[in-house]
């Protein structure tokens, strides 16, 4: 009867990691379309932005079931514990990416259907892409249980704020140049800046990775201190699970 019980639970935990890796799978594609819409003018991809982001709730809302449900019944322990908690702050990141997803994507359509055609101000592909990789990294660090690769993700959160500080300087002197520019400038920094917290919403998944593996809080520490959490050099300063059961911002 205990293994059945278990084998369940297994299946219920296997079940709760790969909706929340859909999620995160259909937040990345948001993305990708967003900056299709801003770079190229697709207007078509738009409404299969808005679809996603209702179907990134609606997993949001399930898997916050599923996780209340074996919170309550199986009171899970240790690492299967830490896999729980671990998803459950990772979905509100993942969530609000995928509303800043949507944000690029309906100022992206507002910037091609005004008045006056929209040219390219300040290119952001490369931007657009830092954060999608930024994203992606730490998807696959859930996914593989990678710690390293957590860490590194939290590192490369600096160079996107740092490309995205140059972002806003570039906007503000063509705003200053060219007065005319404005009104498109305002909605580029407000897509840069959704970019950006996408950027912060991936780090503090990242930080979760470190905690399922290590069971170490890497919140609100330095970047070298994280790297070594990840590689396992700091000595656990409290019990595994309860780094994360204590409030904690978003």
């Amino acid at each position: 009867m205990a293994l059945h019980t278990n084998t369940r639970f297994d299946a219920e935990l296997e079940d709760i990691r790969s909706r929340f890796l859909r999620m995160g799978g259909l937040v990345e594609a948001m993305i990708e379309d967003s900056m299709l819409i801003l770079a190229e003018g697709d207007l078509s991809v738009v409404e299969r932005v808005f679809e996603r982001e209702k179907e990134v709730n609606r997993l949001e809302m399930d898997i916050d079931h599923s996780i209340a449900q074996t919170l309550a019944l199986q009171q899970p322990t240790a690492g299967d514990l830490r896999l729980v908690i671990s998803v459950s702050k990772m979905l509100t990141d993942m969530e609000r990416s995928g509303d800043e997803a949507e944000k690029i994507a309906k100022m992206s359509r507002r910037l091609h259907e005004s008045a006056n055609r929209y040219e390219p101000v300040v290119d952001m592909t490369h931007f657009g892409e830092a954060v999608q990789k930024m994203l992606n990294r730490s998807l696959d660090a859930f996914a593989r249980k990678d710690a390293i690769l957590a860490a590194d993700v939290v590192r490369s959160d600096k160079k996107v704020d740092k490309e995205w500080k140059g972002i806003l300087r570039e906007l503000s002197s063509y705003m200053i140049e060219d007065p005319r520019t404005t009104t498109a400038c305002i909605d580029l920094i407000f897509i840069a800046r959704a970019l950006e917290r996408i950027g912060d919403h991936a780090k503090n998944m990242a930080e979760r990775v470190i905690y399922l593996v290590q069971g170490e809080d890497a919140r609100h520490t330095s970047v070298k201190k994280v790297e070594s959490m990840a590689r396992g050099d700091e000595e656990p300063t409290a019990p595994a699970t309860s780094a994360s059961v204590s409030g904690d911002s978003n």
